[in-house]
């Protein structure tokens, strides 16, 4: 039976556009998968572990077979503890508001403690990179001020979805399909009708998922 993260990197609640469609994903997904479970995590109350010098140093441990000092083997213990919550699912739902044309701070420092070597993303003799977390899929739910479709002039601005997309290519996870709410800073009428437009585009994504 498939089991859903729900992954929320924005702190708006009931007035985040991207927490209010994937709200409407997780809620549809749920309905066509009776007795599938969905674990919800909101980076912003998550408590993540600061990814500080014990962390870095127990990770370069591993990537050189060194062994951890006692202080390092507990920051990598909690280090596992996320990422083992992350691979304990095979489907995963973010909700990604973009901020500076990027994603939010705290989505970040999630992505940079579940990335990691021999856990979800190995190496090859030759150098070249492979995914660990592979048969999975992920759904991405974008909010956005402005419009960055591609053939817009602030394409070139989007740096949200490439990055976030190619780092969950990066771990294995190369099936993601995504909506955008864009337009949410351009005025009333423009952003009622982008999340409807995104709102009708779940049900889509729902089925195939």
């Amino acid at each position: 039976m498939s089991s859903l993260l729900y992954v929320k990197a924005s702190p708006r609640g009931g007035r985040s556009h991207s927490l209010a469609v994937a709200d409407a994903f997780a809620a549809a997904w749920r309905d066509a998968n009776p007795g599938a479970t969905v674990t919800t995590k909101n980076l912003f109350d998550a408590e993540l572990p600061a990814f500080d010098g014990f962390v870095i140093q127990a990770k370069y441990n591993i990537m050189h077979g060194r062994e951890h000092s006692l202080t390092e083997r507990e920051a990598w213990g909690r280090v596992e503890e996320i990422i083992d919550e992350f691979k304990a699912h095979d489907r995963y739902l973010f909700a990604v508001p973009m901020w500076n044309f990027s994603i939010p701070y705290i989505l970040k420092q999630y992505i940079d403690i579940i990335a990691q070597p021999g856990l979800t993303f190995g190496m090859k003799a030759d150098g070249s990179y492979f995914g660990m977390l592979e048969k999975r899929r992920a759904a991405v739910v974008y909010a956005r001020g402005g419009v960055y479709t591609p053939g817009t002039p602030a394409e070139g601005y989007n740096h949200q979805s490439p990055y976030l997309e190619m780092i969950l290519g990066f771990m294995g996870v190369t099936d993601v399909r995504s909506v955008a709410v864009e337009g949410a800073l351009m005025g009333p009428d423009v952003r009622d009708a982008a999340r409807a437009v995104a709102m009708e585009k779940v049900r889509d994504l729902v089925a195939e998922f």
